[in-house]
């Protein structure tokens, strides 16, 4: 499985934080992100974490693009609401868009994303490894 991270500025410790407590599952999956989410997560885990640009220099249209080509499985987008950063947020919704469109499950928040790393560890997705279906 592929799982792409991205994070808001605030929320980026928070992703690390989450990427160690389940190092395990994301040791056994191909990860990617963005920039600045990929140097946090992988400095914070030791994990090989592939890297795009920043997410304000295309690195989420990047994710958007692996994501329409179904190169991307599953989403942790630690998103904040109350970013200031009027700029990205046609980027935010175009990423949270296409995975819809995509049928790819995704997290914005630390509550979906336990119950989604908790799936993963299981097996809940192994369904997607024979082909994705677009529904």
């Amino acid at each position: 499985m592929t799982i792409a991270l991205i994070a808001h500025e605030t929320k980026k410790e928070l992703l690390a934080q989450f990427c160690i407590a389940y190092r395990a599952i994301f040791a056994a999956n191909k990860i990617c992100a963005t920039e600045g989410t990929a140097r946090v997560v992988s400095e914070a885990t030791g994990l090989k974490v592939e890297r795009y640009l920043s997410g304000t220099q295309g690195g989420i249209q990047q994710i958007i693009s692996r994501i329409s080509c179904n190169q991307i499985d599953i989403l942790f987008f630690f998103r904040d609401p109350r970013s200031l950063h009027e700029n990205n947020r046609e980027d935010d919704i175009a990423v949270l868009r296409m995975c819809d469109v995509h049928t790819i499950p995704m997290a914005t928040n630390l509550a979906t994303a336990e119950a989604l790393i908790n799936a993963l560890g299981r097996g809940d997705f192994d369904w997607m490894k024979s082909g994705r279906v677009n529904l």
